[in-house]
């Protein structure tokens, strides 16, 4: 896979388009999130473009990648309870169609939600 030209998220990864960037390995790229729903809300995504995390499953070197650079992020941080979030498709929230988490941090989310 590569970079699909229309992805916002290729652009980012790119440097086509700012975006606080706070971690970067060969893998991964991590920025912040533009609305965040916690004190440490950032988008983990692959540097290869994939549509969704069923997509991403399909490389299981890529996901684990992925899976890496959410490691590493939390691990710069020296952030131990956080909380990982994968929407696959519009009808649960995915907004754009590259596959990313959201790593989310700082505060209480209880369980069950809501």
């Amino acid at each position: 896979m590569a970079s699909d030209p229309d992805c916002i998220f290729c652009k980012i990864v790119a440097g086509d388009i700012p975006a606080t960037k706070v971690y970067e390995d060969a893998h991964a790229v991590a920025f912040a999130d533009t609305n965040p729903q916690a004190p440490t809300h950032v988008l983990v995504v692959p540097r290869e473009h994939y549509t969704d995390v069923a997509d991403l499953a399909r490389d299981p070197d890529a996901a684990a990648g992925l899976l890496a650079g959410i490691r590493g992020f939390a691990a710069q941080e020296g952030l131990t309870d956080f909380r990982t979030v994968f929407n696959t498709g519009a009808g649960v929230g995915q907004s754009v169609f590259h596959t990313h988490a959201h790593l989310l941090a700082g505060r209480p989310m209880g369980w069950p939600p809501g």
